[in-house]
């Protein structure tokens, strides 16, 4: 049933007839009922919705990082939504009928900071992993003080470690320590910074896999 908001003359959400009301953006959106369809769905169709709910289930638990640091909010996408587009077209590749990740095409962050320059990453005993990079701040816009930031995901556990540390680009340096529950198991590691005042990020930076001791 719908439901009026501000009148008559108003918007409205859910379904009236063979019309369903919505809000997006603060506009209110009115369109057509969609016709359920008798067809079965083609192999193109069936592989599409599968790609897409590998993706979804990747990017979800990144929400909290995609939302402020994946490409703009202009245009008619969110910056999720983008991030879904983004991995379905460049880091799915497909073999023997099923979609897979490719974790080097992985962008966690989309941004227009200067990237993380020769980072590298290295287990050590404890579950700890330590990081590495060149220093170049002051070239472009990259700035002393943007703070670096990792993600590390385990397929095998289908769960990611995020790390927004207290550690500057200056410092080129960062321990960083992971669940127990990944040890022994081979993580994806990537890195990217985000400016002090959270407002711009750079592009995310593919570390490889490694094993965690």
């Amino acid at each position: 049933m719908g439901k009026l908001q501000k009148g008559i003359l108003g918007g409205f959400s859910g379904t009236v007839g063979t019309v369903v009301g919505s809000n997006w953006r603060g506009k209110d959106i009115i369109r057509s009922r969609p016709k359920s369809s008798g067809k079965a769905p083609t192999e193109a169709q069936l592989l599409q919705r599968l790609k897409f709910k590998l993706v979804i289930g990747f990017v979800t638990p990144l929400q909290s990082i995609q939302r402020q640091f994946f490409a703009g909010n202009s245009g008619v996408k969110s910056r999720m939504n983008k991030a879904v587009s983004y991995h379905i077209r460049e880091a799915v590749e497909v073999l023997n009928g099923e979609p897979f990740l490719m974790y080097s095409k992985v962008l966690i962050t989309k941004g227009d900071l200067a990237d993380p320059q020769n980072a590298v990453v290295t287990a050590a005993a404890g579950g700890q992993l330590n990081y590495s990079w060149d220093d170049n701040s002051g070239q472009a816009n990259a700035a002393a003080d943007d703070v670096f930031c990792t993600v590390v995901f385990c397929e095998e556990l289908g769960t990611f470690a995020l790390y927004d540390s207290s550690v500057t680009r200056a410092d080129a340096l960062a321990a960083q320590s992971v669940p127990g529950t990944m040890t022994g198991k081979p993580v994806q590691v990537y890195c990217y910074f985000r400016n002090s005042v959270g407002g711009s990020a750079s592009n995310s930076a593919y570390l490889g896999e490694t094993v965690i001791l």
